[in-house]
């Protein structure tokens, strides 16, 4: 399989284990990730909640790139994701917006791409297919899988069932580690709204801890860097001042699907989390 590679801002430089990992799982999956030649930033929630115009016409130009390449495009970071999807979205369905958005990026798009979330790609490859690649299991470990916001809404581009989404339970099971069954696996983490309304956010942030640990889960799985950054850089903050002792790693996805398949545990940018995974690591002899 090849397809366009869109890591988008956070990949770059905070969830720098997200891109290592995704790009090494990909590899060992046969899935050839073509990088998209000067991308730019999508916007993400900034721009379309200030300009609608800008909020298209920033991640049109990556689809554009992407279609002159001849190649769909899948995108780790759900906000990205949910950007260039809405995009191609608007610009398929209207025309006036459409020719607005060419006088800006020179070119036309012509509505050529698929857009694919990082998890629709990787299962794509088949569950079969996946737990052949399995060598190390991870057995003993239980998961709640976290989907946030942006990949499930607004439900016209979700990338799976908006209210109740399993396509990163799938993959997880095929681990051998057990997912487990919680309510809140598609609330908001709080987003940027931390950088505004600390206590508002970190009161969001400890009910999704607390409703994971309650339902029996020793870490949390998500696809998402704003989601990751929230339940894990943020853990502590909630823990002073809500009085709890949450200690959950809060892994990629794609972290655990390579850990499974036997890649090098030193290559997935498990050192890079705040919240030490090391204790669930060693339960697992990793």
């Amino acid at each position: 399989m090849r397809i366009g590679y869109y890591p988008g801002c956070s990949l770059e430089k905070s969830a720098k284990e997200y891109d290592l990992s995704a790009r090494l799982v990909a590899r060992h999956l046969g899935i050839q990730l073509v990088d998209l030649p000067d991308w730019n930033c999508c916007g993400a929630t900034a721009a379309h909640s200030t300009d609608p115009f800008l909020a298209v016409a920033l991640p049109a130009r990556n689809l554009l790139l992407a279609e002159e390449m001849g190649l769909d495009v899948t995108v780790p970071c759900a906000a990205c994701y949910q950007r260039l999807r809405v995009a191609h979205e608007e610009l398929v369905r209207d025309e006036d917006l459409a020719r607005q958005v060419t006088e800006v990026i020179g070119r036309p798009y012509r509505g050529t791409v698929r857009v694919y979330s990082l998890l629709e790609t990787i299962a794509g490859v088949g569950l079969e297919s996946l737990a052949a690649q399995v060598v190390n299991p991870l057995k003993g470990l239980r998961v709640a899988c976290y989907y946030g916001c942006l990949l499930v809404r607004p439900p016209r581009v979700a990338c799976d069932d908006p209210e109740n989404p399993q396509l990163m339970d799938k993959i997880i099971e095929v681990t051998k580690a057990e997912t487990v069954d919680w309510g809140y696996k598609n609330e908001c983490c709080g987003a940027s709204l931390i950088f505004g309304a600390r206590e508002a956010a970190l009161r969001m942030i400890l009910r999704i801890l607390r409703n994971a640990v309650n339902a029996g889960a020793q870490a949390i799985a998500c696809a998402c860097p704003l989601c990751q950054s929230n339940l894990d850089l943020r853990q502590g903050q909630v823990n002073q001042l809500f009085g709890t002792n949450f200690a959950l790693p809060i892994f990629y996805f794609p972290q655990l699907l390579g850990l499974a398949m036997g890649l090098n545990p030193r290559d997935l940018g498990f050192e890079g989390h705040f919240v030490d995974p090391q204790r669930a690591l060693k339960a697992l002899g990793a």
